[in-house]
Parts: structure tokens; sequence; C-alpha cells
């Protein structure tokens, strides 16, 4: 079989050769370039290959020359576009098919596996080169980009690839793949190319070969040794006698047919056939967290409520939370959340928890569930979801409601938040930095950290000892000591992920109720910039939590220890990381958490910089019925809020105060007390109001900041 296949292949290149013969031969030597000579035409000049101009510079296309509607059927190098207007593109001397520029840089266009003789555009829409035999060594048909063409075989293996919009040639995410099996499939590309997420299939498997388009715009299945095995497209339209036709996966991601009649006076292409019909059928076409609706045939995507669109202009890549929340319910006693509900929306069905509800039972079990961000409610059935929801369509018939938690409030409001928790002399001395020194810094990269807050809640771990002991070799390894206990380094899985062991020691007196409350509460607080704990072990005197190692250890070292400090951004990078996260710990989390000992010891830095606030939860919680925490906690020195010396009631404005003096000890890049500095500078709090006053903001950062 296969030595007939090849024997096949090899008749058809030569009938394919002699029928070019009335083709022009393009020799050794010959070259384009934009201004001059810009591209080579076939014999009929129905196609032309070389440099296609657009708005922002140049291409080099395929394209139908001989109707008014320049029709791009192949793209060279798509990813890396536009082409300057410099660059020649040149069939050397020595066989070589390359793009030069003035500079004398080359790059092979091209790469067969032995010199081109000549090169030639054919009437088939098919440019190749030939070797000094007349027989082809290489050709654009074996390197479709979105665009089949009559006689132009799709071999197992290969794929057409959509533009990524309208505008652009780009490759898009959605590919047409005849696949090893023989089955042509439409996946998109950035999810496992399983069955259940194929929007169209052939279903053609076992030993089939290729795709294939016949000039009469029939569309078959070939197997290997070239029969037809499928027709894809029925009978076809065989009215239109002098008709081009085309398959081309369109940046919908919708497989199209089309047929343009040459004798026609209508200039534009008619769709023959398609195996969609429905603009929203593509799997994902939308991203995460939003919707596809036909609207006047067209697919519209639309954010769930309570998100928007991740990129404005690309409205395919998705949609983000508006604002940062956990998904629990309420803060001082008021309820956050509201429910609105979408009819008629499909989306992928992957619940954690199904109950048996009515419609408005089920919107009152996911409004009192942290977990559940929305519920998907068809026939008394409520099926709980977690974000991200994927795959979403306007429905058929009958597809239930979408029932979604949303909080009350906005991005913009969540902004207010974290400003008003900043004390006042610190707000004027930020605004001070940035109006005398540093007008153009860019906040683009910090807000975008703002946006990317909450993580995926996961189970705590209970430990044995002996787990904890080997993990640790014998806790020989110590990383510091905190406020609570000493840190020691470890590693899970054979090494492949670091922890950290702290060893608790002022609360051991504490009871095992009161503990085993601590780590529920803790568990359930889980945030970007906040030290995730694995795991935990209890047992009489032996109280061990399992954090995250942290690979940039606190951030006391990170500022003092390293050679090269922080730089402007990075520091107010770390700082907006902090307050973030304390404005989880105090108003987004589920239970209201006062800190107490926030300095920067208790800061870690993971290896991208990222701060992340470790201990917090250790102290008494704040419950919502308390106005104040009685602990025998007292602070570090340097960091602790005035109301802890009066003993005065202790609310989150103690962490703020905490924050304030942190947040000058990353700007100022010093420590908040420095004996060794002058008496006037040693502390650090004191010395800011003195400049602030003096209007000499400007001594208190380093000269490295301004490099």
């Amino acid at each position: 079989m296969v030595a007939i296949f090849l024997s096949l292949l090899l008749i058809v290149r030569f009938a394919v050769a002699i029928a070019q013969q009335g083709n022009p031969n393009i020799s050794l030597g010959s070259s384009l370039s934009p201004n001059t000579n810009p591209y080579w035409l076939s014999g009929s000049s129905q196609f032309a290959f070389g440099f296609y101009e657009e708005d922002d510079g140049f291409a080099i296309r395929i394209w139908l020359e001989t109707i008014q509607q320049k029709t791009v059927v192949w793209t060279a190098n798509r990813d890396k576009l536009p082409l300057p207007k410099d660059v020649t593109l040149r069939l050397t001397n020595d066989g070589r098919f390359v793009l030069e520029q003035e500079q004398g840089q080359q790059t092979a266009l091209a790469n067969p596996l032995q010199p081109a003789n000549s090169a030639s555009m054919l009437d088939t829409g098919n440019f190749v080169l030939y070797n000094s035999d007349s027989a082809i060594i290489w050709q654009t048909f074996d390197s479709p980009t979105d665009t089949i063409l009559p006689g132009q075989p799709l071999f197992k293996g290969n794929e057409l690839i959509c533009n990524i919009n309208e505008t652009s040639h780009a490759s898009g995410n959605f590919p047409l793949t005849m696949q090893e099996d023989g089955n042509l499939v439409q996946y998109p590309s950035y999810i496992p190319h399983k069955s259940e997420y194929a929007y169209w299939a052939s279903n053609t498997r076992l030993a089939r070969e290729s795709l294939s388009l016949d000039g009469n715009g029939q569309l078959f299945i070939l197997d290997s040794a070239g029969f037809n095995i499928k027709n894809l497209t029925g009978q076809g339209n065989t009215s239109h006698n002098f008709s081009l036709y085309r398959l081309k996966l369109d940046f919908d991601e919708i497989l199209r047919l089309y047929s343009h009649g040459l004798n026609q006076d209508d200039d534009d292409w008619s769709i023959e056939w398609s195996p969609s019909s429905n603009n929203c059928d593509p799997t994902g076409l939308c991203g995460l967290n939003a919707y596809c609706t036909v609207q006047e045939q067209k697919a519209v995507c639309t954010c769930l409520p309570g998100f928007d669109f991740s990129d404005r202009g690309q409205h395919n890549l998705g949609c983000k939370r508006n604002s940062s929340t956990d998904g629990c319910t309420s803060k001082n006693g008021e309820t956050v959340y509201t429910l609105q509900e979408l009819e008629s929306v499909e989306w992928e069905d992957n619940p954690y928890s199904t109950l048996s509800l009515t419609k408005t039972n089920c919107g009152e079990n996911c409004l009192k569930d942290c977990e559940c961000v929305a519920a998907l409610f068809k026939d008394e059935e409520c099926r709980k979801q977690k974000f991200p929801l994927r795959f979403g369509r306007e429905g058929q018939g009958n597809s239930g409601s979408t029932i979604i938690k949303v909080i009350f409030g906005s991005s913009e409001a969540k902004q207010k938040s974290i400003k008003v928790a900043l004390p006042l002399q610190i707000v004027l001395a930020l605004s001070a930095f940035l109006i005398l020194r540093y007008r153009r810094w860019s906040f683009k990269k910090v807000m975008y950290e703002v946006n990317e807050g909450f993580i995926e809640d996961v189970s705590l771990r209970a430990f044995t000892y002996s787990q904890l002991e080997v993990a640790t070799n014998g806790f020989v390894e110590q990383l510091g000591r905190g406020s609570f206990g000493i840190v020691f380094k470890g590693a899970l899985s054979n090494g492949q992920r670091k922890i950290a062991v702290k060893r608790l020691e002022k609360v051991a007196a504490e009871g095992y109720l009161e503990i085993r409350n601590e780590m529920r509460s803790i568990g359930r607080t889980h945030h970007r910039n906040l030290v995730q704990l694995l795991g935990y072990y209890h047992d009489g005197p032996n109280r061990l939590l399992v954090y995250e190692y942290m690979s940039n250890g606190t951030l006391s070292d990170y500022l003092f220890k390293s050679k090269i400090k922080p730089n402007w951004e990075e520091r107010i990078k770390i700082s907006l990381n902090i307050a973030i996260g304390i404005l989880y710990l105090h108003e987004e989390c589920e239970t209201q958490i006062i800190h107490c000992d926030l300095n920067p010891n208790n800061i870690l830095i993971d290896e991208q910089g990222c701060a992340k606030i470790a201990d917090f939860g250790l102290a008494k919680l704040l419950m919502p019925d308390h106005s104040r925490t009685l602990t025998g906690i007292r602070g570090t020195r340097g960091y602790v809020a005035p109301e802890w010396h009066k003993n005065l009631p202790i609310t989150v404005k103690a962490d703020v105060y905490s924050f304030g003096v942190v947040f000058l000890v990353i700007i100022c890049c010093r420590r908040s007390i420095d004996i060794n500095a002058p008496e006037e500078e040693a502390i650090l709090v004191n010395w800011v109001y003195d400049c602030f006053k003096a209007n000499e903001v400007s001594k208190l950062v380093p000269e490295e900041v301004d490099q």
C-alpha cells in the first residue's frame, strides 16, 4: 500500500510539473522589493506572489490578482509581521530563497533539501521551487495558513489556523487539524485536545489520509490510496461553471467554503458550505467568565455580572473581576453580595456540589457558601460552581438559569478603601515623592498586580510529627525566629516542594479547641499577598505550622542585606502588595483579622519579588461583636501603635499604623530605628514628620532611586 501511495504521489507531481510548463519560470538571481518590483504573477495573472502592502508595512503573501477584492490565500511567517520597506526577497545565484535587509542580514523563507534552480507562481495558487531536474523541492501548498485551494491537500498532522482578528493575519487560537487518526477536528488550541472540547469533527477515523478540495467545490476526505471516503459538502454547487473556490478557517473560528464567479459582476464571495450553523459554535470563543450571543449574524462576547473585559480591544480574551473578593458573606453584619441571573446561557458544567432545591433556595444556598461563586439551575437541580466559568454561549431551548454571586461596589470602591487605610502622613509623603521627584513612574504594572488578588482555595493537610521531622531533616536548618516561634526549612515530595515549618512557642498554653479554630480561620484565608498555610501538626506541646517557602526571605533581609537595593518601582509594588493583603485581612475575608505585629520580619518576598504577609491569624481574631482584642502580644519595637502603650481598645487601626511605618521603611530603604544615624534621624517616623513640615521630603529617599 505504501508503495502504491508513493507511486501515486510521483505521478501527481509529474503531472503537475507538465501542467506548469505554461507558467513563467523565475530564474536564479531574480528578486522582489516593496517599492520597485513588488510581486510575480502566475501565467494567467490570476495569482500573485510577493509583497502585499498593509497599513503598517508589508507581508509576503499569495493573493488573487484578477478580482477587485484582492483575497489573500497564503502568508509567510505570519507571526513575524510587518516587514520593513528596505527588505528584498531574492532567489540567490546559489539557489537559496531568502529575505535580505539593507544591512546584509538574510533570513531563509524556504529550506528545501537541495538548492533551487528556478521558481514559479502557478495558476493553481501554489508557489513552487524547482531543482535542476524541474522537480518541485518546496511549495506553499505544503504549509497552508488559513486557506486551502483546489488541488491542495491537507495531510495528516497538518492544520489550518485562523487569523487572530479581522485585520491581522497573525495566528489565532482555533486550528482545524487533520489528526493522525484521520479525523478532521476543530478544537481551541489552549485546552487539551479531547473529544468533549471539539466543536466540529468529520468523524472519519482509521487509515484516512487527507482533506482535499476539487475544482468543482467538492470537499473530500481521501484514504491513503487517494480514494474518496467521505464527501463533506454533499453534491455541492456545480452551477458556477467558471468559479473560484477556497476553503477558509475564518477569523471568527468558523470553517467556510467560498465560491467566486469569474464572469459575475458581483465582487463578493458566496458561502457554499459550512459545518457550523451558529457563530457561537466554537468552544470557548469568548474566553473565561464570558459568554457568546449572536447579534446581527455576528458573535458578540459579554462578561458575567461583576466582570470587565481583560482587554477592551479584544473581547475574545475573556473577563476578569472588577473587584477583589473571596466569596464570603458579610462584614459588620451587613451582606455585601447580591445575586444576578442569566437565562438560557450554557457553560461547561463542573460542579463541586449538586443539590435538589428550588431556584430561590439554590440562590440562597450559594449566597451563604464561601466556595460558591455561581450556580447552574435546571430541572430543580442546583449545581454549584467555582470560577472561572468556561465555554459560555447562548443556549438552545431549555438551558436553565445561571445564578451569579456579585459583590456590591466596584474596583473604584476597592481603591478608595485602600487609600482610606493609609495614614494621612503616609498619603501626603507619597504624594510629595510622586509630585516632586517621580512624575514619570508608571502605575500600569502595579495596577495589574492589584487586580490579580485571589487564588484557588485548598484544604489544610494534617501532618504527623515524624513526617515533618523527616521533611526538615530533624529541624536542623533554621530560617529565622518570628514573634510566635522558630521557623525551619524543609521539603516535601522527595525535595520537589520546599516548605517552611514554624514551631509555635508563645501560644503553647492555649487550648486545643482554640488552636483548632485558629487553624480553620487561617485555612479559609487565601490571597496572593498572604503566605499560604499548607498544613499543621498539633499534639500536646508540639504545635507546628507548615507554610509555603519564600525564596527571597524577609522584607528586612530584602531591604538591608541584599547587595542591590530594590528600585523605586519594586518598592511601590511591595508597598501595594502589603496594603492589599491588609485590606483583605481587615475587610474581605470571612472573619476580620488583626495582625497585631506587622513589621518587615513578618513580611516575606517570593522569587518574583511579590510581598506576602506572614503570621496573620496567630493573634486573637477580631470577632464581629468585639471592639478590641485581649492579647498579650505587644508588637515589635518601632512599629507598634500608640494605643498599645495606653491600654486603649485595639482595632484594625493598629495594623494601619504599623503599615505606615513599614511603608516609610520601604520607601526610605532604612530601618525604623537606626542608632547609628544622627540623633534627629534615628527614629524614622519623627524624621519623616520633620522633613514634611520643612518641605524637605527629598532628603528621605536615597540617591540610587534616581538612577
